[in-house]
């Protein structure tokens, strides 16, 4: 699928300078010579970010070995971007369906408002973890209706429900931070380890593991891909797009409730404005993705491989001294350069 156009098919035909006429061949050429060099090329664009990484993990493990090349920051780093990796896989969905889904950072913030608010007053966990769900389900539903049944463009529908959600968590918090009120089980949700790492890593890689099979292995994740590539033929072949389409949007939200209760138990506390620092880290690391492993496609794996190359890259430069503001600064870059290079992909699928 073409990732960021909505509906559009990818036309995936060969290049006329690609085809060799066999009888224009000498006799000592012939295609089996050039199928090595083919896989080398095939290799390096679907893992170059494996060897951009591991550059990294080199650089940054000889500018400042004393604090980057330690088993404590690796921890750091794979707890630290579970919530970010979490909201990225959810996202995946509706980006496979060829659908945008920019409120997933509002539902975030919305349903870490409700965990913290429901406890705040006397609820359990189990209570304000459903309720935040119900939440984040309803919002998908009506974002799905909005695409599917007014026929608005989910670029536009979900921005406009991201800002609509943004308000909401200032009213949920009464526009203050929520501090005091969460259940100390709940909390340990997300501060318990397990071999050094916080719980929400373990929780991620679940979700990564569900969301995975969901797309590689089970019949829903084909009809994604199809509605994604090309609706029209997808209908014609008896998928019903809309259903898609919708059940996506649904999907994404669920993933952004459930990202949004972990956090919750991870900082313990609610913030009228936790969610919308999330949309680029996410975004970024899922366009990014889309150039790996499965190149052409948003993917699991390739969304988990930018991710913490991403991270890699902040860190390292955070540990050496670099101002605050690099975080925005690397994944606003990573960005731009990621949907370039999904275009240039997509151009040669």
């Amino acid at each position: 699928m073409t990732v960021g156009q909505e509906g559009e098919p990818v036309a995936a035909a060969a290049s006329s300078a690609n085809l060799v006429v066999e009888a224009d061949l000498p006799a000592h050429v012939g295609p089996p010579q050039l199928a090595p060099r083919r896989q080398l090329t095939f290799g390096l664009e679907r893992f170059s970010g494996v060897y951009v990484w591991g550059a990294l993990l080199l650089i940054f493990a000889l500018w400042v070995p004393d604090t980057f090349l330690t088993t404590s920051n690796a921890k750091i780093i794979a707890g630290d971007q579970a919530i970010t990796a979490m909201l990225a896989l959810g996202i995946i969905i509706p980006l496979a369906a060829g659908v945008f889904d920019l409120s997933f950072a509002g539902v975030l913030g919305v349903s870490v408002a409700l965990t913290a608010y429901m406890q705040v007053q006397g609820h359990s966990p189990v209570v304000a973890g459903l309720v935040a769900l119900a939440g984040a389900t309803f919002i998908g539903a009506v974002n799905g209706y909005v695409v599917v049944h007014l026929r608005v463009s989910s670029f536009i529908a979900t921005l406009g429900m991201s800002s609509l959600l943004i308000a909401a968590t200032y009213w949920i918090t009464d526009g203050k931070q929520i501090t005091e009120g969460f259940n100390a089980t709940f909390l340990d949700l997300g501060t318990k380890q397990i071999l050094g790492v916080p719980m929400p890593f373990y929780l991620m890689l679940v979700v990564a593991a569900l969301i995975y099979v969901l797309v590689e292995f089970l019949p829903v994740g084909r009809y994604l891909y199809a509605v994604g590539g090309n609706p029209q033929a997808a209908r014609l072949a008896g998928v019903r797009v809309d259903r898609i389409v919708f059940g996506s949007l649904v999907a994404s939200s669920f993933v952004a409730g459930v990202t949004g209760v972990v956090l919750a138990a991870r900082l313990g506390t609610a913030s009228p404005d936790i969610g919308p620092s999330y949309l680029l880290p996410a975004f970024s690391a899922v366009f990014l993705g889309s150039t790996q492993i499965k190149a052409g496609r948003v993917n699991v794996l390739g969304t988990l491989l930018a991710i913490y190359l991403l991270a890699t890259g902040v860190k390292g430069l955070q540990l050496a001294g670099a101002p605050v503001y690099v975080n925005d600064l690397f994944n606003g870059a990573a960005l731009i350069i990621a949907v370039a290079l999904a275009a240039r992909t997509a151009r040669r699928v």
